[in-house]
């Protein structure tokens, strides 16, 4: 498929060819839910505690004989329903983490990049990295190419200035290549990516890592 080129101005350069296997496949939304909900999942780091009837503090002797006074049945002062009693069926410490297969994870990350590109949210531009560092710089590039919402910027390699430089910007975050995920290609509303990105996707999720092969690879005679 075809993507526009633009300048920090705002003015079209060129056309680039992108990979139809990253940017131009039929966008899989049940497996990008998936992805999203495991994703959101292993971040959560599942402390919450609370102590059980026999774990608070307290006797365990029975509060009243259990006949004869035309009262309700009672136990202990640990109890639920107690005040200062245990808390029944609370969270304990444990993990939330789903795990997904390598295949499921890299097409989630296909059909975002390719929903992106279909919707036309999708930007490609030529001298993304702020040379001097600088936010203003930064921020007047997106202004220019009309971003005024949620933009997600990525770089074939990691920049410093212009992760720095973005960091000041509400609107916007900064990340290599190598380090995009379903959640944050999903809150963007806008995508904004140099032309080394978009080759450094079709590296990692284009060709032969569409599906990774399974069994022993045959080796060359």
């Amino acid at each position: 498929m075809k993507l526009k080129v633009f300048d920090t101005a705002g003015t079209q350069l060129r056309e680039i060819d992108a990979a139809d296997d990253v940017f131009g496949i039929e966008p899989n939304g049940a497996v990008l839910h998936q992805a999203y909900v495991a994703q959101m999942a292993n971040r959560r780091a599942g402390l919450a505690s609370t102590k059980s009837r026999g774990e608070v503090r307290g006797s365990t002797v029975k509060i009243r004989k259990q006949k004869g006074l035309g009262r309700s049945r009672q136990g202990s002062i640990r109890a639920s329903h107690q005040v200062g009693g245990g808390v029944a069926f609370g969270p304990k410490p444990h993990s939330f983490a789903k795990d997904l297969p390598r295949t499921m994870r890299r097409l989630a990350l296909r059909s975002a990049l390719s929903s992106h590109a279909a919707g036309g949210t999708l930007i490609v531009v030529e001298g993304l990295a702020a040379p001097d560092g600088k936010t203003r710089t930064v921020q007047t590039a997106l202004a220019a190419l009309g971003v005024d919402r949620r933009a997600l910027v990525v770089t074939g390699d990691h920049v410093p200035e212009l992760t720095r430089a973005a960091r000041n910007i509400d609107i916007a975050k900064a990340l290599p290549a190598q380090n995009l995920n379903v959640v944050d290609l999903v809150n963007a509303h806008r995508l904004v990516m140099s032309e080394d990105a978009v080759r450094k996707c079709e590296a990692l999720w284009g060709g032969v890592n569409v599906k990774p092969q399974r069994g022993r690879v045959k080796e060359a005679v």
